[in-house]
């Protein structure tokens, strides 16, 4: 794997080579910018900090061999990368301003593509992931990543039932907690409807209502001007004598007729008046039956008033008019019918969530058999491993546990598994939680309490070595994880990566000589400052170098005989038990 390092640490190149590679130097070197360089190249957080003052950008390249048929290969080409010459070409690109661009295969891809990458590629620890070992949560994840199939099947299971439940329960509670408010709002809905279907209003009643209200108001009025235009135009039969207009436009008819045949605008004159005496004739008949049939009866007048008072009622509290008025009926009997079957939803979800419950039940009673029948073996793996890392008489063991439900809490917290209500979590019912005895004698103790920081960090070792055995990936990077570790220990942990380098690349960041010794190859971070800027470099290390280096790292004294002496039996018997 070639990464090309970032930001402080400039254009220097590291080649991480196959087997075990050791990269020391002194505190403040920067020798985690292998750990940094890794940590953005696989979707890590982009900090604009990481950018040197005055530079514009900083950038970390990589190139990764990878089989084609690998499950990174293969996710990589559905982004559209290609491969070169079996090789996967990584960049990284930060800016000063925290902008970050992301290229894989020659191809431009969001950000998230490395991380899921990176399930495939890297399994990255540092002390940070030590106390992340001691969180329950994280145990019980580190025994699921172990049991494979076997609790990984029934868990996606029960994880999307757990997911249906949380919805189903907060739509339920929802329902249960309105259901005042919703009460009370389909009785205003349902009054409102029982008064509109008590008066049942017409459409356009109210316009028609008061067309007539106005006519019967003004009645004597209007039918005295109707007798006056009618005796106008037709004449009054009480006054014989009396000049009426339809006899006056009729002599005038007369009278044009007789010359018409002299003159064609004259005999255009006669027909219009010809038309004139028709229409008023028209007019006068309508006049005497409008006058015959115009009502002036009160008892109809007060009725019309009083179902404009009813219809008003109604346009004050539903609607302009009576038109919204009806529209206002039937948006509120549809939402009185939604309403009203809230009732049946709440029946319908309360059984769904009560089938889920005991579905989860189950499922959870599988996660428990599946866990608990990769426990021991887990355990004792990680056992075996501890002898391996000058623990020999450290026993592990694994301990599952189901929480009872509070005194105080709602048995719907809960759910039944085995016949007992216990609380659960998306992950299942289980609480599981890693003991370790160092010694004959002692007590199993949660590693929390029970682990010294040597031991914890000899413990993760050995749960990695477990999971490379049975989950492996690639390339593993320690970030000074044997920290507290020394002396035959870290000969130890230093000849247990040697044999894991056997089948994966391992990289580790490293203070101790003893570790450092068995690596394949040891990698120097040096920093030099020229009054101006601090530049760090890398270095391989070889024979007398290297020699040196460990004398360092064992005494502060690179040309102590004594540590000289004391690196090159570490090498040697690095060398020799491998």
């Amino acid at each position: 794997m070639r990464i090309r390092s970032l930001g402080v640490i400039d254009d220097a190149v590291v080649e991480l080579s196959p087997g075990f590679t050791a990269v020391t130097g002194e505190t403040g070197a920067g020798k985690t910018m292998v750990v940094t360089s890794l940590g953005l190249l696989l979707g890590g957080r982009a900090d604009p900090a990481l950018v040197r003052i005055g530079a514009r950008a900083a950038v970390v390249e990589g190139r990764i061999v990878l089989n084609s048929s690998s499950p990174a290969a293969v996710r990589a080409e559905e982004a559209g990368a290609e491969l070169d010459d079996g090789a996967l070409l990584i960049s990284r690109t930060v800016s000063a301003e925290g902008r970050s661009r992301a290229h894989v295969g020659g191809r431009s891809v969001p950000v998230g593509v490395l991380g899921e990458l990176a399930d495939d590629l890297v399994a990255v620890h540092g002390q940070t992931d030590q106390q992340g070992l001691l969180r329950p949560a994280r145990q019980r994840q580190a025994l699921d990543r172990y049991a494979g199939d076997a609790v990984a099947v029934p868990l996606a299971k029960y994880t999307a039932a757990h997911r249906r439940l949380r919805t189903v329960a907060a739509e339920l509670d929802e329902l249960i907690t309105r259901a005042r408010e919703r009460a009370q709002e389909a009785d205003l809905l349902r009054f409102g409807l029982d008064e509109i279907a008590a008066t049942e209003p017409l459409p356009g009643e109210d316009t028609e209502l008061a067309a007539e209200a106005e006519r019967l108001g003004h009645a004597e009025a209007l039918a005295s001007a109707a007798v006056a235009a009618h005796a106008a135009l037709a004449g009054n039969p009480e006054d014989p004598e009396g000049v009426d207009a339809t006899t006056l436009v009729a002599g005038a008819h007369r009278a044009l007729e007789s010359v018409r045949g002299h003159d064609r605008d004259l005999a255009a004159l006669a027909d219009r008046l010809g038309e004139i005496g028709i229409l008023m004739a028209d007019v006068a008949t309508e006049l005497a039956g409008y006058a015959d049939g115009l009502d002036a009866d009160p008892r109809r007048l007060a009725a019309v008033q009083e179902r404009r008072a009813a219809l008003n009622h109604l346009t004050r509290k539903y609607g302009e008019d009576i038109t919204a008025v009806l529209a206002w009926a039937e948006q509120s009997a549809a939402r009185l019918a939604e309403l009203d079957g809230d009732d049946d939803r709440i029946a319908e979800l309360t059984t769904e969530r009560d089938a889920l419950r005991a579905e989860l039940g189950e499922l959870a009673q599988q996660l428990t058999d599946a866990r608990a029948a990769s426990a021991e073996r887990f355990a004792d793996a990680v056992t075996a491993e501890l002898g391996e890392l000058a623990m020999p008489h450290a026993r592990v063991s694994v301990a599952l546990h189901q929480a009872e439900l509070a005194e105080d809490a709602d048995e719907a917290d809960g759910i039944e598994v085995n016949g007992r209500t216990v609380a659960y979590g998306p992950a299942g019912a289980d609480e599981v939680e890693i003991l370790l005895a160092p010694h004959p004698g002692a007590p199993p103790r949660p590693i929390a309490k029970g682990a010294s920081g040597g031991e914890l960090s000899r413990v993760m070792l050995a749960v990695e070595v477990v999971f490379a055995g049975s989950d492996p990936v690639p390339t593993y990077l320690f970030d000074e994880v044997d920290a507290g570790v020394g002396g035959k220990a870290a000969v130890e942990v230093g000849r247990r990566l040697a044999r894991l380098a056997k089948s994966a690349q391992v990289v580790v960041v490293t203070h101790l000589p003893q570790v450092a010794a068995f690596a394949d190859r040891q990698l120097l971070v040096e920093k030099t400052n020229d009054g101006s800027v601090t530049r760090s470099g890398v270095t391989v290390l070889e024979g007398e170098d290297r020699i040196r280096e460990l004398s360092r790292m064992l005494a502060g004294q690179e040309d102590s005989e004594t540590a000289r002496a004391h690196a090159e039996e570490l090498l040697e018997t690095a060398r020799t038990s491998r």
